[in-house]
């Protein structure tokens, strides 16, 4: 009989050392498999070359990532090369995407804005470092611990001004009763740290900002955009007001889970309410280029859409693994040669937008997308836009690796789990460890096992329970699967404390 246990322990070790060395493999695989599954880009290819590569490249993320419907524009020479749709705006009724459909833009929303703000500073209507309490008629900040007098347009328009993000949910159907700006400004401007502190992103603050051209100018926000913006720039498929007359119509958005959402709007307009198509956004994204486009000028004059593009703010934490500093209303990035990079996404219930534009080389990227689920789409894009163009890489481009390293890690809390697993199982086979109710005595490692479970697996509903949660939005797959990593490290915790060791059960009698 010792014999026969013998040679079945030795078995049980053979094959533990196998299990590691198997899932390291299938680890490795996994993060390669885009390396090679995927054509290369080449810097030398011709648009239409290129051209072609999108179509295969757009197609297959859209699959993987379930994403239904996608628009896409290239701008090369400060204009508008080639633009394409894909998927549906609609899966139900097989409605298809198309170049000229309205979509939420959400925060790119920011950026046109931001040109509102500043042809007002032109005018010399507004002046940047101007107090924005100068500017307010008949409205005053709620109650603060802070002082909002310090607060400036400059401080606003660049998240500097110590205002919150503000309320993400509230969201209304187009014809629905809703609060007004005044309303919701009374409720979410509240400081949450001093003005000129640090970067803290903010949707309150540029709604204050449309509280203040509406203020200056005696006009409804929307219609100043679109006679003093949008219509000079020659965005035609674009306004800050949904409107049934839409054609074509805003596509249903989709969550994380695929869910339909149907078209809402928000109580404020500046910071994320604008509807436009992938052309319009390209056109604007072109403004932008007075080096090769002069539609801009139509606006506001070069040295003023110069002064958007001057860093303001270092950018710390999330937003600093990915860009440099935030200008007015633009995110800002220098690239490895030397470029200044200027961009902005957004991100909505359904919805995930951006462009990036190289402004001094006239080369432009623009992406909507229907989908929450979009993120690593849009940074597959950039990275093989950037290739494309020569700029080696941009920052949205590092989630990409960002994805790998989770990867990485699921692939360590799997091996952990199987070898632990497997100790448990030798360990009961040879007698070594038996069942222990949780109503004896407990050891101080079981008792921090039992914890620790109880932790991961509130932790893991709480997450469930979001609507929204930034790492499923940033990772939907990789984020799944490292959900069920850390459950299973959860579980076998849990069998751990079940299923002490015997020499631990004796100590303790």
């Amino acid at each position: 009989m010792p014999n026969k246990k013998r040679k079945t322990d030795n078995h049980f070790k053979k094959v533990a050392t196998k299990i590691p060395i198997a899932l390291i493999f299938f680890v490795l695989v996994i993060l390669v498999v885009d390396l090679y599954t995927t054509k290369k880009v080449n810097q030398l290819a011709s648009l239409g070359e290129f051209a072609a590569h999108l179509d295969e490249r757009i197609t297959t993320l859209m699959y993987n990532y379930a994403i239904p419907g996608v628009t896409i524009a290239l701008i090369k020479g400060g204009e508008l090369v080639w633009s394409e749709a894909y998927g549906y705006a609609d899966l139900e009724k097989e409605r298809r995407m198309t170049t000229d459909t309205y979509c939420r833009v959400e925060s790119i929303s920011k950026s046109v804005t931001a040109w509102g703000v500043m042809k007002l500073v032109e005018e010399g209507k507004i002046e940047l470092d101007h107090p924005v309490t100068h500017y307010q008629k008949n409205w005053e900040f709620p109650a603060s611990e802070f002082s909002t007098e310090k607060i400036t347009i400059r401080q606003l328009l660049s998240h500097q001004s110590g205002m919150p993000l503000g309320t993400i949910g509230m969201r209304y159907a187009p014809t629905e009763e809703k609060p007004s700006l005044k309303e919701s400004l009374a409720k979410n401007a509240v400081l949450h740290q001093a003005p000129g502190l640090s970067f803290s992103y903010s949707n309150t603050g540029f709604d204050l900002l449309e509280l203040v051209i509406e203020d200056v100018t005696g006009r409804d926000f929307a219609e100043y955009m679109e006679e003093e913006v949008l219509a000079p720039l020659g965005m035609h498929h674009a306004s800050f007001t949904w409107s049934e007359a839409f054609d074509p119509m805003v596509p249903l958005g989709y969550d994380l889970q695929g869910n339909p959402m149907p078209v809402y709007v928000y109580p404020e307009k500046a910071s994320g309410g604008l509807f436009a198509s992938v052309a319009d956004i390209a056109t604007f994204v072109t403004a932008g280029m007075p080096s090769f486009s002069q539609v801009g000028l139509n606006v506001i004059d070069a040295q003023y859409i110069d002064k958007l593009y001057q860093p303001m703010v270092g950018i710390p934490g999330l937003y600093g693994f990915v860009f440099d500093s935030y200008g007015l209303g633009y995110f800002l990035e220098e690239l490895p040669a030397g470029q200044k990079a200027v961009s902005h996404g957004g991100q909505g219930a359904g919805w995930m937008t951006h462009f990036h534009a190289v402004p001094e080389t006239g080369d432009g990227i623009v992406v909507l997308t229907n989908s929450q689920r979009s993120w690593p789409l849009i940074a597959y894009l950039l990275q093989d836009w950037a290739k494309w163009r020569g700029f080696s890489s941009v920052g949205m481009t590092k989630t990409i690796l960002g994805k790998k390293m989770l990867w990485g890690l699921i692939g360590m809390l799997l091996v952990s789990v199987i070898l632990q697993l497997w100790r448990l199982g030798q360990g009961m086979h040879s007698n070594r460890r038996h069942f222990a109710l949780l109503s004896q005595k407990v050891s101080p490692l079981q008792l921090a096992q039992i914890s620790l479970f109880l932790a991961l697996v509130s932790g893991l509903w709480w997450s469930i329970n979001q609507e929204y949660l930034f790492v499923s939005s940033v990772f939907p797959i990789t984020a799944s699967w490292l959900g069920i990593s850390v459950f299973l490290v959860a579980l076998v915790l849990l069998l751990s404390a079940l299923f002490p060791p015997i020499e631990e059960k004796v100590k303790h009698c």
